[in-house]
């Protein structure tokens, strides 16, 4: 029988909730919440305890305001205390303490992981690999390669097992440490699409989305991970000496695959078919922004000068953008990508559930935002309908990406059908000033767009216009800069802007369309090899 103390502990246990507080430039803070805590007690918190400024401040997570009442939040969930925009200053450094100090307030775990998937177990033999090797003095390495901070983990052994992105240390993030800085977290960044800090839980995404490791994505966790290897710049932490035992981040832990090469190293022509289909179904299906050579490492798996070779996907913290813009897919002009798909992968297709999969990116990640997942859904839906149609990936790509003519991009064949969805869905009319001003925002935002790009009727089904609808592209029309890509007008179609009737109401449309729209495309026999198409790598 318990006894009532063992009661009164258990009850006490129930109550609390654990939470990781981060600062709009990185500074990070593990507390324990109680039941009554609110927004206002995390403030309290992160003022006495970091001495950073809390006038004026929001305590988000994800799309989601916390005014005061906490109840939502789950253990284990990352917050984000930011400067409201009225009052933020990019000049003022953040008023945080030495590194020894922040380390003797954050009594957590060297590596906490936050939020628990169903491969958990698997995440902790891996935590724990790393955690026993730190004891024993075997230090990580920072990853030379790349805009961003990241560093290789190792084991006992002395190999590398993971690779560790700080959220703070992203492109153009507070603390990156390879001079690519400028914004706070939560701005946009590398694309308007994309805001800084949140790439981590991307790669996140990108594993749990796939299903029975399809595409072979490397197991990925968000954990908060404290050492002094990690980056802290002089604009943040006031010129305070940076001490051995460093300060906590929030970053994705991603396990270290080992590999031969990567893309960029090596021709195409080598690559497995199934293996080029099986990422590209993926990049599909999360909109993926930057699926460059470089981020499909390359390993053998039998000896020879033509031996066998496996495609292993890595880096999608700019997948799941919060709208439609340029996608950028490596593999469209590989010869695998113009092969029809197999039975085995038309099966795959047909059992992807976007229903399920926005169920599970809520329950897994609930601070992503629900834009993305809308990107998500609509982005499934396309595949399956360009899969049933007939439609082989090379084919399904091209209607995705934007085309160029001279500087300008034009809207792709997808953003064509999803502005004419919201053309029919609202009953738009041609002109502009017809918009009753009870229309919702999303009415409006929709006849400013289609005002902006050729009109669906005007184009046809399954083609794009000429002069109209286009936004400046990179100088070269072939690659832009990471500098170059921000701040670029990026969005025809806005998911965010529909309410929940709306966008369900769209979703119905925009499947009456795309079929009509995939046999247009067959018919007027497009060869998008002949089209050359804007590539906006960031090389991430």
């Amino acid at each position: 029988m318990e006894s009532p103390i063992s009661n009164k502990m258990s009850v006490s246990l129930l109550n609390k909730r654990r939470v990781f507080v981060q600062t709009e430039n990185g500074c990070v803070l593990g507390m324990e919440l109680e039941r009554k805590d609110d927004a206002h007690t995390v403030k309290r918190r992160m003022q006495l305890t970091l001495n950073v400024p809390t006038a004026e401040t929001s305590l988000t997570f994800g799309d989601i305001l916390l005014n005061n009442d906490l109840s939502a939040i789950r253990t284990d969930s990352p917050l984000l205390l930011t400067k409201n925009l009225m009052h933020r200053s990019s000049s003022t450094p953040c008023l945080s303490p030495t590194a020894n100090a922040l380390q003797q307030k954050d009594q957590s775990n060297v590596v906490e992981i936050i939020g628990h998937s169903g491969d958990f177990t698997e995440t902790k033999e891996l935590v724990d690999e790393i955690v026993i090797a730190l004891r024993s003095n075997i230090e990580p390495v920072p990853v030379n390669g790349g805009l961003g901070g990241a560093y290789y983990f190792k084991n006992l052994n002395g190999e590398s097992v993971a690779i560790v992105k700080p959220t703070d240390e992203e492109p153009f993030a507070p603390n990156n440490p390879k001079g690519f800085v400028g914004k706070v977290l939560g701005q946009p960044g590398l694309k308007q699409s994309v805001k800084v800090g949140e790439t981590g839980f991307r790669e996140v995404a990108a594993y749990l989305l796939d299903h029975d490791h399809f595409a072979r994505v490397p197991l990925t966790s968000l954990v908060k991970i404290t050492h002094s290897i990690f980056n802290l710049n002089d604009c943040v932490i006031g010129n305070a000496i940076q001490n051995n035992k460093g300060v906590s981040k929030i970053a994705s832990l991603q396990q270290f695959i080992p590999h031969d090469f990567d893309a960029s190293d090596h021709g195409s022509s080598r690559f497995p078919v199934a293996d080029v289909h099986r990422i590209g179904i993926l990049d599909v299906r999360i909109f993926n922004t930057d699926r460059h050579a470089g981020n499909i490492l390359v390993r053998k798996v039998s000896d020879g000068e033509f031996g066998r070779v496996e495609l292993v996907p890595i880096d999608h913290g700019l997948c799941l953008p919060e709208c439609l813009e340029d996608p950028y897919f490596e593999w469209i002009h590989w010869p695998q990508a113009s092969i029809p798909f197999s039975e085995t992968e038309l099966e795959y297709i047909k059992t992807l559930d976007a229903n399920f999969d926005a169920r599970m990116l809520r329950k897994e990640l609930p601070m992503i935002r629900e834009a993305c997942i809308r990107v998500l859904t609509l982005c499934t839906s396309f595949l399956k309908e360009a899969a049933t149609f007939g439609l082989c990936l090379a084919e399904i790509g091209g209607m995705m990406s934007r085309q160029f003519r001279f500087s300008d991009q034009e809207p792709s064949e997808l953003e064509v059908i999803c502005l004419e969805a919201m053309k029919q869905v609202m009953g738009l009319s041609d002109s502009e000033e017809q918009i009753d001003e009870k229309d919702s925002k999303f009415a409006k935002s929709a006849m400013v767009n289609q005002t902006r790009a050729l009109s669906y009727n005007q184009v046809g089904l399954g083609k794009k216009g000429r002069g109209k609808g286009r936004v400046k592209a990179c100088a070269n029309g072939v690659r832009s800069s990471a500098k170059e890509s921000v701040g670029a007008p990026t969005s025809f179609v806005k998911v965010t802007d529909m309410n929940e009737d709306e966008w369900r109401l769209f979703l119905a449309k925009f499947k009456e369309l795309v079929g009509p729209a995939m046999a247009a495309r067959k018919i007027s026999g497009i060869n998008m090899r002949n089209n050359p198409r804007i590539g906006s790598s960031c090389q991430f």
